[in-house]
C-alpha cells in the first residue's frame, strides 16, 4: 500500500467529455467535471455502474475519445508529470500513449488483431516506443509473454489471437500494455469477460507485475470485491460526476453518500448467504437529461427538498482523505431519522 504524499503522476481536474447525439437529441455529458490524482506506485478504483463515465474518462486521459461526436471541453486539465496531455502535439502524445501511459481495454478479442500474430502486435510498440530492431522486439516479446505467465512463449508468441483462451488472450493484452515498462497502467475492467478462478490469476498478476515494474495503476471497475483485495484509494462515480473518493479501507468501514452505500450493500456476503441481496432502485439516468440538484436523488432513500434544487459540493467528511459529494455530510441527523 502507498502513501499519497508527494506530488501527484497523473493530475485530472474539472473533466468534461460531451457527446453531441444524432437527431437532435442534445449533448450526452457523459463525464462531467470529473477530478482525482493518481500517486507513483498507488492502485486507484474507479468504481460505479455502467453508464456512470468509467470508460470515458480513461479514454480520455489518453485522447482516444473520437471527435466527433465526442469533444473535451476547454478548461479540462489533464496532467502526467506536470504535462498538460491535452495540449500536446500529436507526435507528443504518440510518445507518452503506449509508452509511459498504458491501457488495458475491456475485450480482448476486438482489441486484438486477429491477421498478426500475438508477438508481433507485443513487438509493435517496442519497435515504435523503443526503436528496437525486429529481432529485439521479438525477443522482447517472448520475455515479456514469459513474464505474464504464458507456457510455452516461445511457442505461443507465432500464434494468433482464435489460437488462444480468453484468459491467454487477456495476458497477451497485459503484455502488450507493460512492454515498455509505464509508469501508469490504465486496466479498463480487465477481467469482466473471464471466469473466477481466472480473473483471480490476472488479478494477482497484476498485482505482481505492479510490485515488480512499480507503476501506478488506475483499476476501473464495478465489482466493489476487486476494489477491496487490489486497490489503495477509491474514486466512486455515478452521472458523470466523481459522488465519493476515500481510502479502500474508510470507504468499506464508513461509506458516506447513499450511491455507495447502496452498492456496499449489494455485495453478496458469505456470512449472510441467505440474506435478500439489496438493490438499488431505478437506474442511471440518461446522460443528455441529468436530474436537477443531486443527480442521485431520484434514487436516493434520504433526498430532501434540497437536494432536488442544489447540488453538492465535494464535501470533506472529516476522516482523511474522505470526501462526498452530498449533503448529508452537513445534516447527518436526516441519515440517521430515516434508519
Amino acid at each position: 500500500m502507498t502513501g499519497t504524499e508527494g506530488p501527484a503522476l497523473l493530475r485530472v481536474r474539472d473533466l468534461k467529455t460531451y457527446f453531441v447525439t444524432e437527431q437532435g437529441k442534445g449533448t450526452a455529458r457523459a463525464v462531467d467535471d470529473v477530478s482525482f490524482d493518481l500517486y507513483p506506485g498507488e492502485t486507484l478504483g474507479i468504481v460505479g455502474e455502467s453508464g456512470c463515465g468509467k470508460t470515458v474518462t480513461s479514454l480520455s486521459i489518453l485522447r482516444l475519445v473520437p471527435e466527433p461526436p465526442g469533444h473535451i471541453l476547454p478548461g479540462s486539465v489533464i496532467e502526467f508529470e506536470g504535462r498538460n496531455l491535452l495540449a500536446l502535439a500529436a507526435p507528443e502524445l504518440r510518445a507518452v500513449r503506449g509508452n509511459q501511459i498504458a491501457m488495458i481495454f475491456q475485450e480482448p478479442m476486438t482489441s486484438l488483431n486477429p491477421v498478426f500474430t500475438v508477438g508481433d502486435q507485443i513487438a509493435e510498440a517496442a519497435i515504435v516506443h523503443q526503436h528496437l530492431s525486429r529481432k529485439a522486439a521479438r525477443a522482447r516479446a517472448i520475455e515479456m509473454l514469459q513474464l505474464v505467465g504464458i507456457p510455452d512463449p516461445k511457442e505461443r508468441v507465432d500464434h494468433y489471437p482464435h489460437q488462444l483462451s480468453g484468459g491467454m488472450r487477456q495476458r497477451v493484452m497485459i503484455a502488450m500494455a507493460l512492454v515498455c515498462h509505464p509508469k501508469v497502467l490504465i486496466a479498463d475492467e480487465p477481467t469482466t469477460a473471464l471466469d473466477v478462478t481466472i480473473q483471480a490469476q490476472i488479478l494477482e498478476l497484476l498485482d505482481r507485475l505492479q510490485n515488480e515494474l512499480g507503476m501506478a495503476v488506475l483499476l476501473i471497475t464495478h465489482d466493489l470485491g476487486v476494489v477491496a483485495g487490489h486497490a489503495d484509494r477509491v474514486v466512486v462515480m455515478y452521472a458523470g460526476r466523481v459522488v465519493e473518493t476515500a481510502p479502500t479501507s474508510g470507504l468499506f468501514e464508513q461509506p458516506t453518500h447513499p450511491y455507495t452505500e447502496g452498492l456496499l450493500a449489494a455485495v453478496p456476503r458469505i456470512d449472510a448467504p441467505r440474506s435478500r441481496l439489496h438493490a438499488i432502485p431505478g437506474q442511471v439516468p440518461a446522460a443528455t437529461a441529468w436530474p436537477t440538484g443531486c443527480r442521485f436523488h431520484p434514487r436516493c432513500p434520504y433526498a430532501w427538498d434540497k437536494c432536488v434544487t442544489q447540488e453538492p459540493p465535494q464535501l470533506e467528511t472529516g476522516a482523511p482523505g474522505h470526501t462526498a459529494r452530498c449533503w448529508l455530510v452537513t445534516e447527518p441527523e436526516r441519515r440517521q431519522a430515516k434508519r
